[in-house]
């Protein structure tokens, strides 16, 4: 009888901070969770037309931080950040996202629940974003 082999995908991205790694002297990489909380991150925090020639990937949440800070503008956050995840980051299922406003900072607290493709267990982003004049 053949034995069955599980494969696990160990996701790696390149670290756009662009840092040597001490000992190979070679950009190091973001590996894992690490790599897709960073490009989760990228994908909220970019806005259209940034990207050359993929004009339509983004969020364009920087826009809608310069609206009025209320329930709606965070629902429109939320459906903001849940499109570009679910259409540009193959690699994870969305559980849960919840965008509360915080008024005293002028901002908004982002909590993401996501499965990463062949885990079993929950991953959680929690950032906050707010506008930069």
């Amino acid at each position: 009888m053949p034995q069955t082999v599980s494969r696990t995908t160990n996701y790696r991205d390149l670290d756009l901070d662009f840092l040597a790694h001490p000992t190979t002297k070679d950009v190091s990489k973001k590996v894992g969770e690490d790599a897709i909380k960073r490009s989760i991150r990228n994908l909220v925090l970019s806005n259209f037309y940034e990207k050359p020639f993929r004009p339509f990937i983004g969020s364009n949440a920087q826009k809608l931080l310069f609206e009025n800070i209320n329930s709606l503008t965070a629902n429109n956050l939320k459906n903001a950040i849940e499109e570009v995840i679910t259409n540009y980051e193959p690699r994870v299922r969305l559980n849960e996202i919840q965008v509360s406003v915080d008024a005293d900072n002028n901002g908004y607290k982002v909590y993401l629940s996501y499965i990463i493709l062949n885990t079993t267990t929950p991953a959680i982003f929690a950032f906050f974003l707010e506008r930069i004049r």
